[in-house]
């Protein structure tokens, strides 16, 4: 393991549903002469694209997946373009480009294009995932959150969600949508955005690995106080609280995110590193379709610094270890973001590995 700064390209992926308006906040992104150095690859869902062409006229690296939905046969497609931009930035046959924003289209589950960018060889060696942002439609985001899971889950593994078209809605709607989207994935920021206006210092270096944000996104995402106090339903109501909650609870029946969790495991003793490792295997193998995310910083007991780990689903990223803590508190901590898993069931098996331990 290394803490040594990475040279490979940062790559964020922009996902959001259907009309969220992802491509009206590339466009104004890529405009931004912050993103003057950005390639774009656009998947759209189709026999024809069109949205390449708009944000084409604002950037001259933007390359069109073919038709098909990102997290079936064009992850192959992905793969090539990734190489190709690469080489053809190597040969200077495209303007110079030091990130890449890949827009999926908005029927897309992101887990497939963050599995790609972790673990594909020939794109790990050249890229890095930097970090996921999620459009949500201020004015129909409640209603596609209650009928779409896509909608949902892509909200849940966000590192940064937008909420967009927010001229368009009353601001009682806005405020319930924030508290929503907090429920579903409480560390990640929510930035109210109109006509796609957003500072991109906002949304882009936020990926675990780049060594210019690391110790402050690491602390972000860590933030086990947020998971402490937002339960799945989003409420953190005291005794003399006056929500109907006989009405919204009997709304939640129907909706997708009743299904997702967020959770944070705190371990304040240094982890032995196989015993961990045998619990996140066990995870995978029972549960690998539901971890929508885990992200975690370690107290490993065999190593001097600390350990970042990081995954989706079934696939996780080779542990990085960073320079330092990022702050004084040195517990090992794991976020996991699921569908249909809850706390209980991982500090079930984690205790269990752990006892194992100090029986031996």
């Amino acid at each position: 393991m290394t803490g040594a700064p990475n040279p490979r390209l940062p790559v964020s992926v922009l996902t959001g549903f259907l009309g969220s308006g992802k491509t009206t906040l590339l466009s104004k992104l890529v405009q931004n002469p912050a993103m003057a150095r950005t390639a774009v690859v656009i998947n759209e869902f189709g026999e024809v694209g069109l949205d390449h062409l708009l944000v084409a006229k604002s950037s001259e690296n933007t390359v069109l997946l073919g038709s098909g939905c990102i997290c079936c046969t064009v992850r192959g497609d992905l793969v090539d373009t990734l190489r190709d931009l690469f080489l053809k930035r190597v040969r200077g046959e495209v303007p110079e480009f030091d990130r890449v924003v890949i827009e999926t289209t908005g029927l897309a589950d992101p887990a497939p294009i963050l599995h790609t960018l972790m673990t594909d060889p020939l794109v790990a060696a050249r890229y890095r995932l930097d970090g996921v942002v999620a459009t949500v439609d201020a004015a129909n985001g409640s209603e596609q959150l209650d009928r779409h899971a896509e909608s949902v889950k892509q909200a849940a593994v966000a590192d940064r969600i937008v909420l967009t078209k927010t001229d368009l809605a009353p601001p009682e709607a806005v405020a319930g949508l924030i508290l929503r989207l907090k429920a579903i994935n409480p560390a990640a920021p929510v930035f109210p955005a109109s006509h796609g206006a957003i500072d991109p210092d906002r949304l882009f270096d936020a990926g675990l690995y780049d060594p210019k944000t690391k110790s402050l996104d690491v602390q972000r995402w860590l933030r086990d106080e947020a998971y402490d106090d937002h339960d799945h339903h989003g409420h953190a109501c005291g005794p003399n609280c006056d929500h109907d909650h006989h009405h919204n609870h009997h709304h939640h029946r129907h909706r997708h995110d009743d299904r997702i969790r967020s959770f944070c495991l705190v371990i304040d003793e240094p982890l032995p590193w196989d015993p961990f490792v045998s619990f996140m295997e066990t995870m995978v193998a029972l549960h690998g379709g539901n971890l929508l995310r885990v992200k975690g910083l370690l107290n490993v007991a065999e190593a001097d610094r600390p350990v970042v780990i990081h995954g989706v689903q079934h696939l996780f990223h080779p542990p990085v270890q960073l320079d330092d803590w990022p702050t004084a508190d040195h517990r090992s901590k794991i976020v996991f973001i699921t569908r249909d898993l809850e706390r209980p069931t991982a500090e079930a098996v984690l205790n269990g590995y752990l006892n194992e331990k100090s029986e031996s």
